[in-house]
């Protein structure tokens, strides 16, 4: 049976992945054999089973990640045999490399790259929601600007736009004025309110925003207390739409991170991926 085995190459993991008739990637257990240095199929089933028995004491499915399948391969000039295979996932894969013989070299490698590949997800995932969080606290600064702007067209007066802007806010946490909201949250006096809100409620914030500023355009508001009306109004419009929707309210929402905090943690992140991208990877299955 051995010299039925491909033999082992410097094929990446990467490299051994096909898709299926749906476009969906998988990996023949077969294909990846040699290159996890079992060189007995027997062997190597048996860190398949025990991977199928991890994946379902995971809570998941194995027929989801381990789909038994059968391979061709040639054995003489004009004769093939049918052995058993299997396409596995890529989860599939990294529960194969976690339950196999942790004294093969090639078991090493494969466990460093799924650690490798894990850790860059997880970087991936926290880097694409800090830059969403980010992008939506500049559109926020942007659209108050603008809203100052129209509110001072509407005939808002400046020593009167503290009293304006905290209208509005009334209007979309229930009652609560930017002090009581900091107060609720246990934030500090000092800090931007904005710098703690997470991407839903900075969402919420810029909905209300926007559209008190169209409100105040399109009826041609030109009265300071028909103005701060507006936005309370506008404000609980939002917090309706919210309950009707069964979103959590935004006082309920739980303070961020600060701001600045996210901003240093992208500016740190990336050299790090960078060198990952061009050492770390070099170690492949």
């Amino acid at each position: 049976m051995k010299n039925l085995l491909p033999t082992p190459t410097d094929l990446s993991f990467e490299s051994l992945k096909k898709l299926n008739s749906h476009g969906v990637e998988y990996w023949s257990a077969r294909d990846l054999q040699p290159c996890l240095g079992y060189t007995e199929w027997r062997k190597f089933e048996n860190a398949i089973k025990k991977a199928i028995e991890s994946c379902t004491q995971s809570g998941n499915d194995p027929k989801n990640h381990f789909v038994g399948a059968d391979k061709m391969v040639q054995i003489g000039s004009q004769s093939e045999r049918k052995l058993t295979d299997y396409h596995l996932s890529r989860f599939a894969c990294y529960l194969i490399a976690q339950n196999g013989d942790p004294r093969k070299s090639e078991i090493a490698h494969a466990q460093k790259y799924f650690a490798i590949q894990t850790r860059r997800q997880e970087l991936s995932d926290q880097m694409a929601a800090d830059l969403e969080r980010i992008e939506a606290r500049e559109q926020a600064s942007i659209e108050f600007k603008a809203l100052s702007g129209a509110a001072r067209d509407a005939g808002v007066q400046n020593k009167m736009f503290g009293v304006f802007h905290d209208a509005g806010y009334k209007g979309l946490y229930g009652g609560l004025g930017v002090d009581a909201i900091k107060t609720r949250k246990g934030i500090e006096p000092k800090e931007q309110l904005m710098d703690r809100m997470d991407t839903t409620e900075l969402a919420a914030n810029l909905f209300r925003m926007t559209q008190t500023r169209e409100r105040l355009k399109n009826e041609q508001i030109r009265n300071q207390k028909e103005a701060i009306e507006t936005h309370e109004m506008v404000g609980k419009k939002v917090r309706s739409t919210i309950e009707e929707l069964g979103g959590t309210l935004p006082e309920n929402i739980l303070p961020a991170e600060p701001i600045k905090n996210v901003k240093k943690r992208i500016k740190t992140t990336k050299p790090r991926l960078a060198l990952e991208s061009k050492v770390e990877l070099e170690d492949t299955l």
